[in-house]
């Protein structure tokens, strides 16, 4: 399964929370934002100053969302991305999954493979199913 996987999937694995996407193990590409990467170590550091992990836990999980992210393709946050989250989707989003999503839509337009898009969150899921995407969570 080659999918695009949003930071809410890579959290819950990192974090090794209830409800981990089941499919994880079947995803053979996986593809995601370069914004991924700042919304995981950001939440990591929220969690330490909130005194929720410590330091060494930390550490680990940091390398963690780093080597995971290694094995994904990483697409660029570029203004032709920004440009296409700025414009309406068909349901309401944030600033933030409308960037996951028009990266995951301007990934797959440029493809002739189907892509499935990963996220545990609801209204991305629901945007992404609107426009003809494939989702999982």
């Amino acid at each position: 399964m080659i999918a695009y996987v949003d930071s809410s999937v890579l959290l819950r694995v990192v974090l090794s929370q209830p409800d981990r996407l089941t499919d994880w193990l079947a995803i053979s590409q996986a593809v995601t934002s370069t914004l991924t990467e700042v919304e995981c170590l950001r939440t990591l550091d929220r969690r330490y100053r909130q005194g929720l992990i410590d330091v060494e836990d930390l550490a680990d999980r940091r390398g963690l969302v780093i080597r995971l992210l290694e094995r994904m393709e990483r697409v660029d946050v570029t203004p032709v991305v920004l440009r296409r989250a700025a414009e309406p989707f068909p349901t309401p989003l944030g600033t933030v999954d409308a960037i996951h999503l028009a990266t995951a839509v301007l990934w797959s337009q440029s493809r002739t493979t189907s892509l499935i898009l990963a996220t545990h969150d609801v209204q991305l899921a629901t945007a992404a199913r609107a426009m003809g995407l494939l989702t999982v969570s």
